[in-house]
């Protein structure tokens, strides 16, 4: 399979603070890949960077071969590369379908927006019956949810998620999974931030490990499954 992602050199961060560095990675055609590590690794610096969100210091950022980084985020997105934030980031005074239609920014995306609403309201029917309420009153899954299906309004070719099981119940949180792997199935290729270690190295096909800004392993996620080193660090074994 060819490179749809590839980062290659990326160091970005906050002032006078360095949060990743020499960060290289790439996620294939129709995989899912994960990205983990603790907190304060630089999981979601390496995000915010890939979609512009944060200008890059150094290395550089390939969509499908084609140079991206400096681009702004609209270009990103347009380019097609959709970020599921962390913590939702939802307008709570808008309603689930308003959040939404947000999603479509672009020509393609607005031209096909019907389309792609059916497809969502499939995959969260949840949110078909409630498209009408305030997103600020829904859960913290039917959240999670309305995130989701705004990225996919987009009709990405590269799904971004940063953190979709914080805060949610273990009943959710395998909702959310099942759900990816769907989207995954349906030909979107998916970049997976994720302090579930275990959830996510089963729902990947690849995983790299970021330690303190760099990337310390990588390789197929079963095999990091069975990883003694990822065992005591983040199954307690």
């Amino acid at each position: 399979m060819s490179a749809l992602l590839r980062l290659d050199g990326l160091e970005a961060g906050y002032g006078d603070m360095t949060a990743i560095r020499g960060v290289s990675l790439e996620v294939r055609q129709g995989e899912i890949v994960a990205l983990i590590g603790s907190n304060g690794a630089g999981k979601t610096t390496t995000l915010r960077a890939i979609c512009g969100l944060l200008p890059l210091r150094r290395g550089t950022v390939e969509l499908d071969g084609r140079r991206i980084s400096g681009l702004r985020s609209a270009a990103v997105v347009a380019g097609g590369i959709a970020h599921v934030p962390e913590g939702r980031q939802l307008f709570p005074t808008m309603t689930v379908l308003e959040n939404l239609e947000l999603g479509a920014r672009s020509t393609e995306s607005r031209r096909r927006r019907g389309e792609t609403l059916e497809r969502v309201f499939a995959l969260f029917p949840l949110l078909a019956e409630r498209r009408g309420q305030l997103a600020g009153t829904l859960s913290g899954g039917e959240q999670q949810m309305t995130a989701i299906g705004r990225a996919l309004m987009a009709r990405p070719r590269l799904l971004m998620l940063d953190e979709p099981s914080l805060g949610l119940a273990p009943v959710t949180v395998s909702s959310i999974f099942a759900n990816l792997a769907a989207i995954n199935r349906d030909g979107v290729t998916i970049l997976l931030v994720e302090q579930n270690v275990l959830r996510a190295l089963r729902l990947s096909h690849r995983a790299y490990v970021l330690e303190n800004g760099t990337i310390a392993l990588e390789g197929a996620s079963q095999r990091l499954l069975v990883d003694e080193g990822i065992k005591r660090a983040y199954f307690g074994r």
